[in-house]
């Protein structure tokens, strides 16, 4: 199994899930299979899982991985925003647990015709799904430099976003993005990294740009609450969800659903009596994140930056 396909935090997901022979499991983000493997050895001989990927080329990836396992694999091609109507399909619910690996994988990565290298000799597309939807060259094509901005600051959280989209807008006019590479380099010219600065040696000045237009192409943010509602519609009563993050936005998301989804009444401020008949659904399994230690980091650079947050599901 290549470095595109280590899992992460993977003995802290399967402790956490509390999962064992016969456990039904859904895996939001299949991948290359690698939470999906283990997730089966744990689980044998008899436990099922689902697999899901908004990405054809990974659902092929792991259908070859995780070929050894039979008929206790279904996998389909589907954005996990869908994992309550795919799970319902399948016959899968109600399932002992979920799991979520979001972001973007180094399989992805390394992919040189995907676009989402700051070396890729080819358009900037980042689609997740490459059938549909907008890829990042037709974002920025169809953005004006206010919205470009906009998507910087908001997803990527880039503190040069005007000055960055400026310089791709006058760049694009002259037709000098053709491939990601072209982009890339656009970005770096526009806002170099500042020596001796936080991200001195340790990001590519145009990381914060890149993320962000993947985020804004694949819905990231929006996907997530849509997935995070339907896996816990999906589990059984004392069932676990795990969600491993890798930036700040991604991670707010999951730690606000589990806190909103941790109350009774969600009314703010609150009154004296509620009437808003939220009742409580979930309850967190640990205190604050989970984050790899030294040892994965050193063999696996994709973990630095992993946060994961494991939710039951209340009776």
């Amino acid at each position: 199994m290549g470095e595109g396909h280590l899992p992460v935090l993977v003995d802290e997901v399967l402790t956490s899930l509390a999962i064992g022979s016969g456990s039904s499991v859904a895996d939001c983000t299949v991948g290359g299979g690698g939470h999906a493997e283990r997730i089966l050895e744990t689980t044998s001989p008899h436990g099922r899982l689902l697999g899901l990927d908004a990405d054809r080329a990974a659902i092929a990836e792991a259908k070859r991985a995780l070929a050894r396992f039979g008929d206790r694999v279904t996998l389909r091609h589907a954005n996990f925003e869908s994992i309550y109507d795919v799970a319902v399909d399948t016959g899968s619910v109600p399932l002992d647990a979920v799991v979520f690996d979001l972001g973007l994988s180094s399989y992805q990565l390394a992919d040189p015709d995907r676009g989402f290298s700051f070396a890729a000799d080819a358009p900037p597309d980042m689609r997740f799904d490459e059938t549909s939807g907008l890829s990042a060259v037709e974002l920025i094509d169809r953005s004006s430099e206010r919205e470009l901005a906009g998507i910087l600051a908001t997803f990527g959280e880039e503190r040069r976003a005007g000055r960055i989209a400026k310089a791709i807008v006058a760049a694009r006019a002259e037709g000098r993005i053709v491939t990601a590479a072209d982009l890339a380099a656009v970005v770096a010219a526009a806002a170099p990294g500042r020596p001796g600065g936080a991200d001195a040696g340790r990001i590519h000045p145009a990381t914060r740009t890149f993320q962000a237009l993947r985020i804004a192409v694949n819905r990231e943010i929006e996907v997530l609450t849509a997935g995070l509602v339907g896996a816990l519609a999906a589990l059984r009563p004392d069932g676990r969800m795990a969600v491993i993050s890798y930036h700040s936005l991604e991670d707010r998301i999951v730690k606000r659903f589990v806190v909103r989804e941790s109350r009774d009444c969600i009314e703010d401020p609150l009154p004296p009596v509620c009437t808003c008949g939220h009742r409580a659904q979930l309850r967190a399994v640990h205190k604050g994140v989970i984050t790899a230690g030294p040892e994965e980091v050193r063999r696996n650079r994709r973990a630095r930056s992993a946060k994961l947050r494991v939710a039951q599901k209340l009776a």
